[in-house]
Order: C-alpha cells, then structure tokens, then sequence
C-alpha cells in the first residue's frame, strides 16, 4: 500500500479504476440498456439546446436545499 500510495496521481487514479474494475459484479443488462439510453437521451436533450446544464456544485446545492427539513 505504502509504495502504491508513493506513485504519480495519475497513475493511482489508473491504479485506483482498476481495483473498482476488479470489484465489479455481473451486470444487469437490461439496466444497462436503459440506463445507456437514459444518459444518450440526456445528452441530445442538451445538444438541441432543450435543457440548458448547470454546474455540478450547483446542482448539489440544489438538491441539498429540497433536502433541507
């Protein structure tokens, strides 16, 4: 751990992708394909000027607001 902790950031990130890769359990592929759609349908929705994005950060302040009791 302690030599994997002294590599370059990018190469822990590479590192760090593929424990989680490994980790990963058997896919549900009709899950995936809506959820491949899901994503694809969100992205014409924004390259047709339908849906105008936000910034991450705002976003989750956002939902932290309808959160909030």
């Amino acid at each position: 751990m302690k030599e994997a902790l002294s590599l370059p950031s990018a190469w822990r990130a590479l590192l760090a992708e593929k424990l989680v890769e490994s980790l990963e359990f058997d896919v549900d592929e009709k899950l995936q394909t809506l959820w491949v759609g899901e994503a694809k349908k969100r992205r014409d929705e924004i390259r047709s000027g339908m849906v105008q994005p936000i910034p991450g950060e705002e976003g989750l302040a956002r939902v932290r607001e309808l959160l909030e009791p």
